[in-house]
């Protein structure tokens, strides 16, 4: 088994439409895509994470199909995810053609960026082919990040009452509970015997400290993981957002700009703390397995009702949620996924999904070193769980599945975890 990484810009050109506001500057860090290429175990296998909100619906298909043609493997052994930063760029070819088709305005969906990024993207990945290094052993380790996360919904008589949001000025909420959240950082590194290739790492919130600055930044995960890059320099260090779609520092965070530091200084904290915890063992291809489970997630009988009444009006305004309904109507699947390495495994995963995914999934294999990257296909938006749905809230309001969704996605991690 060989490992390449590839790192590179994925900051638009001021002018550009972020995902809320026109891009005026950017930071000296920029946005970042980073990505593995693993070969010898079947046909390679591309995990890419980028500072984007989301890369939804046809664009997907588009990532996959480009770095997979790349490095000449197939697009189901692809996974691309974003970390979910809202001063960075959205994504939606399905959107972005029916808008040009219909005369509506573009907005963010204008994907002439996406179409200059993505031969760059393509090539990065090709040109890593070039720098393969041996997979020895791979490293597990977890972590727990203190002062972070917190859940976004604050639950009175089983009713949503409040949402704590990313950043939360009012002192009363924020000396709600912290709730329900997955506390631990998780990590897998690839080692070519003494010397670390590629660290990923794992951890359910949203990004934000605060935002709609028109200064595109990968926010507090990109500092932290910048910091665990210097740490370890000779690494690349690949981060993935997990199941935070009910999951944010609001508790911590009152949108003051020092809070950005501060947050990303006690996620890489925990970061460091796993990699220093971690337990590395020596692996073969013959330990690796890719494994895919195609679902169809169920649409929101108010979802359908509005595509039925409206399409082709005026009042119909193409967006990534109704594309995707749209798309899974017509028999559209999205691909969970699954890299199993030794007693590691990595499931990816589409949507905003709620932690409680995350914590059942764990669950479900206790005697495994389990990490799930959320923010795949965009598309799904919020995913809840099946109490949820009772439950109400700005998140459920904004979903577009039903409350079916939670046996469908349980049943596809349990099936490529029991496999």
């Amino acid at each position: 088994m060989k490992i390449s990484v590839f790192d590179i810009d994925a900051t638009p050109p001021v002018g550009s439409l972020l995902a809320y506001d026109q891009m005026e500057s950017k930071w000296a860090m920029g946005l970042r895509a980073k990505g593995l290429v693993l070969t010898g175990a079947g046909d390679p296998v591309v995990l890419c994470a980028i500072d984007w909100i989301g890369i939804a619906n046809e664009s997907q298909d588009v990532f996959k199909k480009t770095l997979a043609d790349a490095v000449r493997t197939v697009p189901e052994r692809v996974a691309v995810h974003t970390l979910h930063q809202h001063d960075a760029p959205r994504c939606d070819f399905s959107v972005e053609k029916m808008r040009k088709e219909t005369g509506i305005a573009l907005e963010s969906y204008d994907g002439a960026f996406t179409r200059e990024f993505l031969p760059r993207l393509g090539k990065a990945a090709e040109d890593s082919l070039n720098v393969m290094r041996p997979v020895t052993h791979i490293s597990t380790g977890k972590a727990q990040v203190y002062e972070v996360a917190s859940n976004r919904r604050i639950i009175k008589d089983g009713k949503v009452v409040a949402t704590r949001y990313s950043s939360c000025a009012d002192a009363a909420l924020r000396s709600e509970p912290e709730g329900l959240i997955d506390p631990d950082v998780t990590l897998v590194a690839f080692w070519d015997e003494d010397a670390p290739v590629a660290v990923l790492t794992f951890y359910a919130t949203h990004p934000q400290s605060y935002y709609r600055t028109k200064i595109a930044n990968p926010d507090f995960p990109g500092i932290a993981r910048f910091y665990r890059q210097l740490a370890i320099p000779d690494a690349l260090h690949i981060h993935f957002n997990g199941a935070g779609g009910n999951i944010a520092a609001g508790k911590y965070n009152d949108g003051s700009p020092e809070n950005r530091m501060i947050l990303a200084r006690r996620l890489a904290d925990g970061m460091e703390r796993a990699w220093k915890s971690s337990t590395k063992i020596p692996v073969t291809a013959g330990e690796v397995f890719w494994k895919m489970a195609p679902v169809s997630l169920p649409v929101s009988d108010a979802l359908v009702k509005k595509i039925e009444t409206r399409s082709g009006t005026p009042e119909f305004i193409p967006d990534s949620v109704t594309l995707w309904a749209k798309r899974t109507l017509s028999g559209k699947t999205i691909d969970i996924a699954c890299l199993s390495i030794g007693k590691a495994r990595i499931l990816f995963a589409p949507g905003e999904l709620f932690v409680e995914y995350q914590l059942a999934t764990k669950a479900l294999r206790p005697d495994l070193d389990v990490s799930i990257a959320a923010y795949g296909d965009y598309g799904p938006s919020y995913i809840g769980t099946r109490e949820a749905y009772g439950q109400g809230g700005y998140e459920i309001e904004s979903s577009p599945e039903n409350s079916d969704v939670e046996d469908v996605l349980l049943n596809a991690f349990r099936k490529l975890l029991n496999n």
